[in-house]
């Protein structure tokens, strides 16, 4: 069970966002053991009441913080999930502070996980995908906040591949780089090579369940892919998608321009720019191909 002392390193992360699921069960424990209705043990106490400040260990909590900690007691002892949790701090504290907006951005204090997974079938025109694969990595490598990120690759990517990934490394950002088929779905392999459809439903319920364990942000740098894209965007809350077909050129130069801004610290919008701005500069005439898709304007 946790004890006063961890509970301030419990509470901070919390408050930034990166608590893992570990911390949420120490905290619904701590928090049980001294009676859910009063949320207090010993001379620690979570006031659940108004105007109050919130004494743990020896840290006290005021204001919006103590406001925070007031809604997380109540959603812990109601047995909300880690990100359910997460999204209550963000309702409180985000809202009201715009210094806290970068919670919400790669600068944060936790590191990112982008997953790229790389698919061209031996039956589909080729790509240059390694050389995509490589832009990224070197653009993430020189950048200001590299720190912030870990890049995990998958190729030649089957529909067992793309879960297990996500299982294995539980990114907050996915890259999809091959092609695209439109209503048809997404093009992976199968076991011997060859091109394999997704359907877009199954894809944007896989992304579902993931949107609940941290994943933000999934970009889909293939042909035709806004369909897929309006789907995840309905659970995800940046998706980028392709609204016709993407040169193999154009779709390098985007991924370019996209991570450099990541990398400089930027938001998920400021980086679809970038990447935009990286195609037309380089005069290849497909700079709105891209399209953005942010559920989280659309919700307000």
């Amino acid at each position: 069970m946790a004890n006063p002392s961890n509970l301030n390193d419990i509470i901070l992360r919390i408050l930034n966002g990166n608590q893992t699921d570990a911390d949420i069960e120490a905290l619904r424990q701590w928090l049980n053991s001294g009676g859910s209705q009063n949320l207090q043990v010993g001379k620690y106490n979570i006031n659940i009441g108004q105007g109050q400040d919130i004494h743990i260990g020896d840290r006290t909590y005021q204001g919006l913080d103590a406001q925070a900690i007031r809604e997380v007691a109540r959603a812990v002892i109601q047995g909300s999930n880690t990100a359910d949790i997460r999204e209550v701090v963000r309702s409180i504290l985000k809202e009201e502070f715009q210094n806290l907006a970068q919670r919400e951005n790669p600068q944060s204090s936790s590191r990112k996980t982008i997953l790229v997974l790389a698919s061209s079938p031996t039956n589909e025109a080729r790509l240059r995908l390694d050389k995509q694969m490589r832009e990224i990595d070197e653009g993430l490598r020189r950048s200001q906040q590299r720190e912030k990120f870990t890049l995990q690759q998958r190729w030649a990517v089957r529909p067992d591949d793309l879960r297990r990934a996500l299982l294995d490394f539980n990114p907050e950002i996915i890259h999809f780089c091959g092609h695209g088929s439109g209503d048809d779905g997404l093009v992976l392999q199968d076991d011997a090579g060859k091109a394999q459809l997704v359907p877009t439903e199954a894809l944007a319920n896989l992304f579902k369940r993931f949107a609940r364990r941290g994943l933000e942000c999934v970009v889909l740098n293939a042909c035709y892919s806004e369909i897929q894209a309006n789907a995840i965007a309905q659970h995800i809350d940046y998706v980028v998608g392709m609204n016709s077909k993407i040169g193999d050129d154009a779709a390098i130069k985007f991924a370019v321009g996209f991570y450099d801004e990541l990398g400089a610290g930027w938001s998920y919008e400021d980086a679809y720019n970038g990447g935009c701005d990286a195609i037309a500069l380089q005069g290849i005439p497909e700079e709105n191909t891209p399209v953005f898709k942010n559920l989280k304007k659309k919700s307000n």
